[in-house]
């Protein structure tokens, strides 16, 4: 893996140098074999002019490379979010103010990357544009997880050293968690949702994934506008939580091997960890019936446009967003006060905890044949996979969706050992904890790669 960002720019700032050749170097991994379907569209030229700018060498991105989820207005480009039913949309006038700030501060934006259509989907499969395999095992194709799959491709392969995305209900943390590198999730009102399409209005977060945590908190520092304040507190200054019901239901064999791994390092590293029921995570299906916030908020945007070309979209996500035709106002109503209840009570159950800790998804990827969308072939085959997909994009939104509806935030660091398969860490705290988070998310990332660099 090519060494993070901040690493980079220190470099070329020893050096004196602008970051051309840095740049060659991430469009040579992007027009690589282990980038394919990755990109929806490349704008190398532009990119490269970023890059050779002396402009831009003292900005806190130096030149370079970012990519942007095909989700977030770009000028001059059109928004279609994975879909083909808005291929034909006019071009953004103007950038988002997600890649405004980015550009702002020197990103050297490559590409726009692959999606789950819309957003609605945990997995990361793509119909229309193709699937970017995990890079993670070039033995066998594995699902990326999503729904910003691409962008999670183009940093574990090199291509860019931030990949801006959103996080409805884990669409971060889970390639991130699947791919073996940095998701966070910030509160949500931190950062602005302007000019990115949405899928549910009151989940939405803009937010990005790097190498390295003190990457993610430079992309949060410039998406948000703000300073996350440091803290020098080791390990052993913080009380974590183990979040044990539900979250650790159904592990498979590495992810648990993983987790309890992980624990022992942070606990040997000095860290006060003690479990807690948290039984409140269990009510969530309850309170949330005919698919939630996504389902009612996705259906009011795209109502009309089903109308005209429902025909092209994924039938896996038509028939999500479909749901919420079927939600009532008093419905949609009780759900807000019942979610305002349920962080009351999750805040109360975490008072005296500066963070919790889970896995951030229970299993490894899944292989890509397992899940892939229908070809019409073999009727019963495509069935199959169906029932697949969407018991795999369950067990995947399970744990990381919490968070969004406890709108809090959350980060998931690799917790792997050399030679298995990513597995993720999440560290995750109530609104507004972001920087103690980001704070404990360094240790224990300290604390992790020296284990694991122990063990290889």
């Amino acid at each position: 893996m090519r060494p993070d960002l901040i690493a980079t720019r220190e470099n070329l700032l020893l050096r004196g140098a602008v970051a051309a050749h840095e740049m060659e170097d991430s469009i040579a991994l992007a027009q690589g074999a282990s980038c394919r379907h990755a990109f929806l569209e490349t704008d190398f030229d532009s990119a490269r002019r970023t890059a050779a700018s002396p402009a831009v060498a003292a900005k806190p991105l130096a030149g370079l490379a970012v990519s942007v989820k095909d989700l977030f207005d770009i000028a001059g480009q059109t928004t279609a979010a994975g879909s083909a039913v808005l291929a034909d949309a006019p071009p953004a006038v103007i950038d988002c103010p997600a890649v405004a700030r980015l550009k702002a501060t020197g990103a050297g934006v490559i590409a726009r990357t692959n999606m789950s259509e819309f957003a609605f989907s945990g997995v990361g499969v793509n119909p229309h544009h193709g699937t970017p395999a995990n890079p993670a095992d070039p033995a066998t194709p594995r699902i990326p997880g999503g729904s910003s799959s691409g962008g999670a491709v183009s940093v574990a392969t090199g291509a860019a050293f931030i990949a801006l995305g959103s996080d409805t209900g884990g669409s971060i943390r889970i390639p991130a968690a699947l791919c073996g590198i940095v998701g966070f999730k910030n509160t949500a009102r931190l950062t602005p949702t302007e000019g990115a399409l949405p899928l549910s209005t009151t989940l939405d977060t803009v937010c990005a994934m790097t190498r390295s945590v003190r990457d993610a908190i430079l992309a949060h520092e410039i998406l948000a506008a703000r300073t996350v304040t440091r803290s020098h507190v080791p390990l052993a200054g913080y009380r974590l939580a183990v979040a044990k019901s539900a979250m650790q239901d159904d592990l498979d064999a590495t992810v648990a091997r993983a987790f309890d791994r992980a624990l022992k390092t942070l606990r040997d590293a000095g860290a006060h960890v003690e479990e807690i029921a948290l039984t409140e995570i269990r009510e969530l299906g309850s309170i949330q019936p005919a698919g939630g916030f996504a389902a009612a908020e996705s259906y009011a945007w795209h109502r009309e446009l089903l109308e005209r070309k429902g025909a092209g979209y994924d039938p896996r996500v038509r028939v999500r967003i479909e749901r919420g035709a079927a939600i009532k106002a008093h419905e949609y109503i009780d759900l807000i006060r019942a979610r305002a209840d349920w962080i009351a009570r999750v805040q109360a159950a975490l008072l005296g905890f500066d963070a919790v800790l889970s896995p951030t998804v229970p299993i490894v990827a899944p292989p890509i044949a397992h899940v892939a969308p229908a070809n019409g072939v073999d009727p019963a085959k495509d069935a199959a996979r169906d029932e697949e997909f969407f018991r795999v994009n369950a067990l995947l939104l399970r744990n990381p969706s919490a968070i969004n509806m406890l709108d809090g935030c959350a980060i998931s660091i690799p917790c792997h050992a050399t030679g298995e398969l990513p597995a993720g860490l999440m560290i995750w705290q109530s609104a507004m904890r972001d920087d103690t988070v980001l704070n404990i998310a360094l240790r224990a990332e300290a604390a992790l790669q020296k284990t694991r660099s122990g063990n290889s």
